[in-house]
């Protein structure tokens, strides 16, 4: 298959806001220090700033983010341009395109509120480049299933879905890519990996930290539309996805999108809400604030690889800790050969991957214990930890959607089916539970796992919590 020619251009509506300071200036001098990038790069935002102080922004962004490479930042600061207005001026659009030259295939990041896309969308459509351009959105994609298909429906209105980058930054980082890699790479896995020899599957994404005075942020956002719909059902489909036909970029979102149409929508009664003490004395937080803090759902998925096997999912801001982990447990051996009575989590395999902070890959093993008597002990076997050299997440995206390598971006169908799945829990109705800051959520959680032995602690093999 012939690749995508690259784009020619970059530019990025919202140069002056915080994902643009905290994220994307460090990332494009990490790809100019790889030699990675060299391309104009066109920043678009608000008026009364010019180019010089569009440099001494990105200055200022990438020492306190990442640190200041004077050689990279020197040949960045020679490719950023500046175009200044308001996106609902079409002066604005006409500025960009006398920018853009004869640029025909720009790529347009639109690192900007969900609520302005529609205005910039229309401002694109009358550029003349238009029609080789491509375009990269932030999550949130909506706020529901309805809203999420009249996104698409404006985005497709000016772009073709091959064109459309849906950037969710979770899948740019590169434990979440070797959950997909070591599942296909290691064939001792593939005989195992289904309902006959899978006895669980729980997904956990704790923060010991509140909302870090983003309250105002967060009362539109909750834990199910924050990182559930998105980062966590996005890990669940690495895990339960079935191989892709071949290694082109739209083989494995096939999959992901066929695994994600086979999960069932959440009923009421696998979910639970839950709000940490303090929350509503956040600045920006109602005092009758009714936005989950804490979600726990238990999902499963209609599929003959699955059927039957649950998938536990819990997400949460002041936890216990800060990480995020998967577990796949297995069954326990079909008879105990030694007399041995495997009493739970701890006395049975596993795989656990750790995705953040720490990095890990490890299985959990029987193995004999010392001594006259045939009696084993929990063992772990340690498989991966983190590598040094690792692109950050945007680094690796901005760069694939440069290149137009769609495979670590979510598709329409992908987007809808995920917002499918959680939709039933969004109108409110659910109750909200509180909960004390530092523990691992309300209690009322503790029911979705407790038919399969409880939710596992993140890191400590065989403890509940």
């Amino acid at each position: 298959m012939t690749a995508p020619p690259a784009a020619d251009t970059l530019v990025f509506f919202g140069a002056t806001g915080d994902l643009a300071f905290k994220m994307i200036f460090p990332a494009l001098q990490a790809m100019v220090r790889r030699g990675r990038l060299d391309l104009p790069i066109i920043g678009v935002a608000k008026p009364n700033w010019n180019a010089e102080k569009f440099r001494a922004r990105t200055r200022e962004s990438v020492i306190e983010h990442g640190g200041l490479d004077p050689a990279a930042f020197d040949k960045l600061a020679a490719l950023l341009h500046y175009v200044e207005g308001d996106y609902a001026d079409p002066a604005t659009y006409a500025r960009l395109g006398r920018a853009l030259g004869r640029a025909r295939r720009p790529l347009f990041y639109l690192a900007i509120p969900p609520a302005l896309f529609g205005t910039v969308v229309a401002g694109l459509k009358g550029l003349s480049c238009a029609e080789g351009s491509r375009v990269v959105v932030e999550k949130p994609f909506g706020r529901d299933l309805a809203s999420a298909r009249k996104l698409n429906r404006l985005l497709l209105s000016v772009f073709p879905e091959s064109a459309i980058f849906r950037i969710d930054h979770y899948l740019g980082k590169e434990p979440v890519q070797n959950i997909i890699y070591f599942r296909f790479s290691n064939s001792f896995l593939e005989p195992i990996w289904n309902r006959d020899f899978v006895k669980s599957v729980q997904i956990t994404m704790a923060e010991d930290f509140g909302v870090k005075g983003r309250g105002k942020l967060y009362e539109g956002l909750g834990a199910v539309r924050d990182v559930i719909q998105n980062h966590m059902l996005q890990v669940l489909a690495c895990l339960a996805m079935d191989a892709p036909k071949n290694t082109g970029s739209e083989a494995l979102r096939d999959e992901k999108a066929r695994l994600l149409q086979a999960v069932l929508p959440l009923a009421g009664r696998d979910a639970v809400r839950g709000q940490f003490r303090g929350y509503r004395d956040e600045p920006g937080v109602a005092s009758d604030s009714r936005v989950e803090t804490f979600a726990a759902v238990r999902l499963h998925i209609d599929s003959k690889r699955w059927k039957g096997v649950p998938f536990l999912i819990r997400a949460g801001k002041s936890l216990a800790v800060t990480c995020t982990e998967a577990l796949v447990e297995l069954k326990a051996p079909a008879r105990t050969v030694f007399g041995e009575r495997l009493a739970g989590r701890g006395d049975v395999n596993y795989l656990r991957f750790r995705l953040g902070p720490e990095v890990a890959i490890a299985l959990g093993v029987r193995s004999k214990a010392a001594g006259e008597d045939m009696s084993g002990k929990q063992t772990e076997l340690l498989a991966v930890e983190r590598g040094t050299g690792e692109m950050g997440p945007y680094e690796r995206l901005l760069g694939d959607a440069m290149r137009g390598d769609a495979m670590l971006f979510a598709r329409e169908d992908t987007v809808e089916a995920q917002w499918r799945v959680v939709d039933p829990i969004l109108d409110g109705r659910l109750p909200l539970r509180e909960y004390e800051p530092g523990t691992w959520g309300p209690p009322e959680a503790d029911r979705l796992a407790s038919p399969f032995g409880g939710w596992h602690t993140p890191g400590v093999t065989g403890r509940k919590g």
